[in-house]
């Protein structure tokens, strides 16, 4: 089943991502948006001074996390209040070999860059603090064509920005507008044509929609924020790929601030998570005489990620438990919802604040949001197994996720982006 269900998820996923190479991190999350790379033969120790640092750029303020293609990566910065800068550089040395800049003036709270571009081997796809969706071509390394995905649909730019990072699908693009006409949109790639848009699910939130085959039908995944008081209630929904319509929704988990996307699990199930008190839920999703049902498995409160994705591995979930209101540190979780261990309970053992996870080769890069700790983890529900740590990135909110490509591990703060050597030594 396991074998199976991850054939499945890769032979969807990848539909928009036929010319990749293996090592690629194309877009948010990697190959298959699940933060697991398919790499082999990495390093299971380190030196004493961790990994070697193959280079280090300086960035502009934020989150925005790195997608790699190619040998080569690409990062919407944001160096100033003013400008978007969509970086495309050498993944050998860093050294930049062309940029996109546009005028993108404004700033929200906690100001900066947010997701990573979306590559397809033709085009890289982003969207940027304040809305500006573009397409450039990777052969003129110019716009195609560029939208706003807020002021296109009379929206006001979100508190904290617009966090999206583009899906592919066949020939389309899609990305969250969150507007109460355009919840979600599809646009054709290589126009920028609108080609649908689905009905609202609640309110504005930072969740990027994310492809799944539910019950073997390819569509969308796409949570919406509820009011703090609940009067406006947000919903887990799946689109129709084909015209946007909406094919079922669940609304028994609400998070009024909803950041993390749903972790696509084996037999038509998600994993739902998120911070402010929200828990965390386990839906099923199913065909029932022809039309979509949606049966809830679990709700709990053990655990809550604010930020980032929860990892499937063997089984069981690994995620860092961490928001505004808690610190459990991370935490193994089985496929029922029983907490296996959190390292909060470990003496000595880290927290990760709000840090991110990816995982490649039966092993899990841990970066403690906080400290900028990067940790190598065992994946194992027996307890927490720390293989080697190195002190790396200085600041705070270290909250961007990671990319890995070819033993090369990306990893950011506020103010810099290092590349680390993580494969074995010849």
């Amino acid at each position: 089943m396991k074998g199976y269900f991850v054939g499945r998820v890769m032979a969807v996923v990848m539909l928009g991502f036929g010319w990749a190479q293996a090592a690629d991190w194309p877009q948010y999350g990697g190959p298959d948006r699940n933060n697991v790379s398919s790499e082999k033969g990495l390093a299971r120790k380190w030196p004493e001074a961790g990994p070697k640092v193959l280079w280090t750029v300086n960035l502009g303020p934020g989150y925005a996390s790195p997608s790699i293609a190619g040998g080569r990566v690409y990062i919407l910065d944001r160096p100033d209040d003013v400008h978007d800068v969509l970086r495309c550089l050498d993944i050998k040395d860093g050294k930049d070999i062309w940029n996109v800049t546009y005028e993108a003036p404004g700033s929200v709270s906690h100001n900066g860059s947010r997701t990573a571009p979306t590559v397809d081997g033709q085009y890289v796809y982003s969207v940027g603090l304040l809305g500006h969706f573009y397409c450039v071509d990777l052969a003129t390394n110019r716009p195609v064509w560029h939208k706003n995905i807020c002021a296109d649909f009379g929206l006001e730019v979100p508190r904290w920005g617009v966090t999206q990072a583009p899906s592919l699908y066949k020939d389309l693009v899609i990305v969250a507008p969150q507007a109460p006409e355009a919840f979600v949109a599809a646009y054709r790639r290589n126009t920028g044509e609108l080609v649908w848009k689905s009905p609202s699910l609640g309110l504005v939130g930072y969740v990027t929609p994310v492809i799944a085959a539910l019950d073997g039908v390819e569509q969308a995944v796409m949570v919406g924020a509820g009011s703090k008081d609940e009067a406006v209630k947000g919903a887990v929904a799946g689109i129709s790929l084909e015209d946007g319509s909406i094919l079922w929704r669940y609304e028994g988990w609400q998070c009024f601030i909803p950041i993390p996307y749903p972790v696509i699990l084996p037999d038509d199930r998600l994993f739902i998570t998120g911070g402010y008190r929200a828990g965390s839920a386990m839906i099923q999703v199913k065909k029932q005489d022809g039309a979509f049902a949606v049966k809830e498995l679990f709700k709990t409160d053990v655990c809550g990620s604010q930020i980032q994705q929860p990892i499937l591995f063997d089984e069981h979930l690994y995620l860092n438990s961490n928001s505004n209101e808690r610190e459990d540190g991370m935490m193994c979780l089985t496929l029922d919802g029983q907490m296996k261990w959190k390292t909060k309970d470990i003496a000595g053992a880290p927290t990760f604040e709000r840090g991110p996870l990816l995982m490649a080769d039966n092993l899990i890069f841990n970066l403690d949001g906080k400290r900028g700790i990067l940790y190598l983890v065992e994946p194992s529900p027996v307890g927490y197994k720390e293989l080697a740590k190195v002190q790396l990135l200085g600041g705070k909110e270290i909250w961007a996720p990671m990319a890995l490509s070819d033993g090369k591990l990306l990893v950011r703060s506020q103010s810099e982006m290092k590349c680390l050597d993580v494969g074995k030594p010849n």
